[in-house]
């Protein structure tokens, strides 16, 4: 585990200097505050827990890829981000994806979070049970970002249309949610074998660590 502490420095290193350099003149502060909030709430629990428990290296690496996206999506704001206008012309869409882009990070991403606790907490032992619960939370998840932003659109009004980016789409939050779906779906379908074979690396390294503790007391 040692051996991951420079590449977590590195990582949070480099989000923290994204973070500060898309926040000095984002397209719209209030836009980026509520984009970026996601980031610097989930930083400092990720440093507190790195110790006591530690995540798999897939997990941290697709964190800091999330944590990519949102800082990203913050400083343009969704609608306006360049890359998902290059996306669109590309395929000739008729709206700039790129928050679709982050909704299915929303589902990818904490779709192995929760199936990391699940499986070293031993709370779920069943595969087709973790599977469900683990689509359940993410539904969870993306269900209270959608009422976050129905909020945001009651309180801020014309103000929150930056934040909620639906570009004139009135079914935009059930495709975020949908979108959200299939990033779980294709997150448990495409990396529950990587995933697992770096859990049990991982309990078997936190094992060896222990062992050799408790070697050196007696």
């Amino acid at each position: 585990m040692t051996n991951r502490a420079p590449l977590l420095l590195a990582g949070s290193a480099v989000l923290l200097a994204l973070l500060v350099l898309s926040g000095l003149e984002p397209f719209d502060r209030l836009t980026w505050v509520a984009e970026v909030a996601p980031v610097v709430i989930a930083w400092p629990i990720l440093a507190a827990t790195h110790r006591r428990f530690p995540l798999t290296t897939l997990v941290y690496l697709l964190l800091f890829v999330h944590g990519v996206i949102l800082i990203y999506g913050g400083a343009y704001s969704y609608a306006r981000v360049p890359l998902g206008f290059g996306i669109a012309e590309l395929f000739d869409l008729s709206r700039n994806p790129y928050d679709k882009i982050g909704h299915f990070a929303q589902g990818f991403v904490p779709a192995l979070v929760a199936r990391e606790i699940l499986i070293r907490g031993r709370h779920v032992n069943g595969h087709r049970m973790r599977a469900f619960l683990v689509v359940c939370f993410v539904l969870a998840v993306s269900a209270a970002y959608e009422l976050i932003e129905w909020a945001a659109a009651l309180l801020l009004g014309q103000g929150a249309e930056e934040f909620l980016g639906t570009q004139g789409d009135p079914w935009d939050t059930q495709s975020d949610m949908f979108t959200a779906l299939l990033g779980a779906i294709a997150a448990h379908a495409g990396f529950s074998g990587l995933h697992d074979r770096q859990i049990q690396a991982l309990e078997d390294r936190r094992a060896d660590v222990g062992s050799g503790v408790t070697r050196h007391a007696r």
